[in-house]
């Protein structure tokens, strides 16, 4: 397992990662919805974020996008879930940053159930405006003396 920096060739290999991975955490989403957000990672999110992708024997598995201390983005290929990928990669953002806030859908059950094993608490609900759906804001601090500033 190799994490390092994203670059503009991965392009292709995260969002084919991003897309096996809403399928399985986001069936509810309606199609049209997925294909404008999936032409938005490739124009604004991915150039805008600090990025980085977790590799298994040469083919990226996962990413991880940082804005500021905000996760915006932690996905993993559904073969390589339960197989620490997606820990490792939320390590490396508490390393980078300590503490963090995400977002997630309240219907994602596995990204809800991964967040709570790993010490996010739920901080309020709102309401997605594009889609409608419920969203939970999650928030995580390290232990005290081990954070780390970004």
């Amino acid at each position: 397992m190799i994490i390092r920096h994203y670059e503009t060739n991965d392009v292709d290999s995260v969002i084919d990662v991003w897309l096996n991975a809403s399928k399985v955490a986001h069936p509810f989403l309606k199609k049209d919805f997925i294909e404008s957000e999936t032409v938005n990672m490739r124009e604004l999110y991915l150039p805008n974020a600090e990025t980085w992708v977790v590799e298994k024997e040469g083919a990226v598995v996962g990413f991880l996008a940082l804005i500021g201390n905000e996760v915006g983005g932690l996905f993993v290929d559904p073969k390589y879930h339960g197989l620490r990928f997606g820990k490792t990669l939320m390590d490396k953002a508490v390393a980078l940053r300590g503490a963090l806030e995400l977002d997630v859908f309240q219907q994602n059950q596995i990204g809800r159930r991964f967040y709570a094993r790993y010490g996010f608490w739920e901080d309020h609900e709102y309401e997605h405006e594009a889609t409608g759906e419920c969203v939970i804001r999650l928030k995580y601090a390290p232990e005290e003396g081990t954070a780390q500033s970004g």
